[in-house]
């Protein structure tokens, strides 16, 4: 994963609805109709925020009806997860006291 996916990605969980869109979507697909009721929001804020979670790839979309259902991109996920995860705090100075370098 580049930096710029990263950055899209970080970007995207930097609003709380979203953040909780994502871990609302972690135990399954989910129907716009039923995120919408989480959230006092209207469906136009909610489509605003689902195109931006789609556009970095955290989120898949699909129709059905009338409704969009959405769960989350697993690949991408764990490809964020394996960043986040690489990042260490080793030879940074003053973390270095009972931090992972001890």
């Amino acid at each position: 994963m580049n930096a710029m996916d990263v950055a899209l990605i970080c970007k995207a969980l930097g609003d709380a609805n979203r953040l909780e869109i994502v871990k609302m979507l972690s135990d399954g697909e989910k129907c716009g109709c039923k995120l919408l009721e989480r959230f006092e929001i209207t469906q136009p804020t909610l489509s605003h925020h689902m195109k931006i979670l789609v556009e970095c790839g955290l989120v898949n979309a699909r129709k059905e009806g009338k409704w969009q259902h959405y769960s989350l991109n697993c690949e991408t996920l764990t490809q964020f997860k394996e960043f986040i995860e690489g990042l260490t705090c080793c030879g940074c100075g003053s973390n270095d006291e009972g931090g992972c370098c001890s």
